[in-house]
């Protein structure tokens, strides 16, 4: 069902970012848009046509936000579902993983078409978190419940593996070169799947029990995890098959999300600062990004050139930072 929201107009403010390391201050601008009371975003993704999908994941939803205007729209995904992650696929179309539904949903872009695909038979409850596409178009997937998964969208198969280490699994990435890595909360550890057979391998970060959460690759090929756990953001660089850890600033960071954008500056999110940190890997410089709402919870991050995006949970909004 498609529903059109009224949006007051957006929040718009220059936020401080002030820089760990010695230096001056610079301006980025930060914008907010409200959607509607309840709705809790959960996942991004910028749409080709402009707009913001988002997941709308208290109300079963997928909400697509107008920048321009401010306003938004919402399409019922089913009964019982809870929609956690989205991205946009190699046709255009978002794609959710649905932990409400335990399965994969595709919603055509133009027509909103909801087209869902269920987890093989008998499969237990996935907890489905986020996926992402491989160079052939095959989409990958992570479930918390211990699982992670592979759909080709052209046979409309699913096939579910059994993650190493049991639960945990939860953000996922593909490099440009098409290898394609898991984290696992639970676990503790970076996954590095074979598209072809399936297996995943085990990368362990140099930090115990820190909590990988997220992860992101830069246009290298090395893959940026968030350390819940620890308030750290680590980097695994598989050319030399070693890592690095870098302690985010603050008396209690919580790094939930990482995203790294076209200049392969790594982004974060961080629940105990209520901000948002740029980080620079070739000064090991942090700059942080202010939120204007308290208790922001930023869940996770997308962007596209020039723009940042974060699902604010706590308050029911979407932020986006400009870098241009």
């Amino acid at each position: 069902m498609l529903r059109c929201v009224a949006i007051a107009i957006a929040v718009l403010v220059a936020a401080s970012v002030a820089g760990s390391a010695a230096g001056g201050e610079s301006q980025l601008r930060v914008r907010e848009f409200p959607l509607r009371g309840g709705t809790h975003p959960h996942d991004v993704a910028p749409a080709r046509d402009g707009g913001i999908w988002y997941t709308a994941q208290h109300t079963g939803q997928l909400g697509w936000l107008n920048p321009r205007t401010g306003k938004s729209r919402l399409t019922r995904l089913g009964n019982g579902s809870a929609p956690h992650g989205v991205i946009v696929g190699p046709d255009g179309a978002p794609w959710i993983t649905d932990g409400g539904l335990n399965a994969i949903v595709r919603v055509d872009p133009r027509t909103r078409k909801v087209r869902r695909f269920a987890l093989p038979r008998g499969s237990a409850y996935a907890n489905l978190n986020t996926a992402t596409f491989d160079r052939r178009g095959v989409l990958w997937f992570t479930g918390q419940s211990g699982i992670y998964g592979r759909l080709d969208p052209k046979a409309g198969k699913v096939r579910v593996f059994r993650a190493p280490r049991g639960e945990g699994p939860y953000g996922i990435t593909t490099t440009p070169s098409g290898d394609v890595y898991y984290a696992s909360l639970a676990g503790s550890y970076l996954g590095r799947i074979d598209v072809r057979t399936g297996r995943a391998t085990v990368l362990r970060p140099p930090t115990a029990g820190q909590g990988a959460r997220r992860a992101w690759s830069d246009s290298s090929g090395r893959i940026w995890i968030s350390e819940w756990n620890v308030g750290r953001v680590g980097m695994y660089n598989p050319r030399t098959k070693r890592w690095r850890e870098w302690r985010v600033p603050g008396s209690n960071p919580m790094i939930y999300a990482v995203y790294v954008d076209e200049f392969d500056m790594v982004w974060l999110t961080d629940f105990g600062a209520n901000a948002l940190w740029r980080f620079d890997p070739s000064t090991g410089r942090f700059e942080k990004v202010a939120l204007p709402t308290a208790d922001a919870a930023v869940r996770q991050l997308l962007g596209r050139r020039g723009e940042v995006w974060g699902a604010e949970s706590g308050t029911d909004k979407l932020v986006v930072v400009s870098t241009r």
